[in-house]
């Protein structure tokens, strides 16, 4: 007589977050994106809406959440670099290569950070999107600064100017990747990139 296996044990409120959050992101890749409802997104968890309001109060919280695996994932490597790379110019294109790359893999991440998904939600994420832009511009110019200090660099040159240069063109590059429906990368020619803006960066 055969017995009834056991059912799989329920995940823990942390896990269900975490796919909630997945499934969020996921939604945001589709390169025509649907409005994204917290009904459209139960639909896809297979629970009710009730269920997700459980783990996150509005779907608002949702894209909190995101906002803060973005930052703490950035910033996580952006301090690695900073203690394996002793050159500021170094740190400067790994962290610019980073963030860029970053966006390649994340698609639907792209549109959080550029905040193409956060207008009709509440400002606080558009607030929140602008300070975690200026923390990203302030480690390039902490990086700018050390090749000051090593004389990779003039130190005649306005570094704030630089970094919000350097920063814009991350920028910019995310949100071609987003409008293009993510056919093109943020990562296209970047190589050659990178070594047209060098230059204007040591003088």
């Amino acid at each position: 007589m055969s017995t009834l296996e056991p059912p799989p044990p329920r995940s823990k409120a942390g896990e269900r977050r975490q796919e909630i959050l997945h499934t969020l992101a996921s939604l945001l890749e589709r390169p025509q994106p649907e409005k994204i409802t917290t009904a459209l997104l139960a639909s896809h968890l297979k629970v009710s809406e009730a269920a997700l309001y459980r783990h996150f109060s509005s779907k608002a919280k949702m894209y909190e959440g995101l906002i803060e695996f973005i930052e703490q994932t950035l910033f996580t490597r952006i301090n690695r670099i900073a203690v394996d790379l002793p050159s500021g110019l170094a740190q400067v294109e790994a962290t610019l290569t980073l963030l860029l790359a970053f966006s390649d893999k994340n698609p639907g991440m792209t549109r959080v950070l550029t905040g193409e998904v956060l207008h009709h939600e509440n400002e606080r994420l558009l607030v929140r999107i602008v300070q975690l832009c200026e923390r990203l511009e302030a480690s390039i110019r902490q990086s700018l600064r050390l090749a000051v200090t090593h004389g990779e660099i003039s130190s005649d040159r306005a570094i704030a100017v630089q970094a919000n240069l350097l920063m814009n063109v991350v920028i910019g590059r995310w949100h071609q990747f987003s409008s293009s429906r993510f056919q093109r990368s943020p990562l296209e020619h970047w190589d050659l990139g990178w070594a047209l803006l060098k230059p204007l960066v040591r003088i």
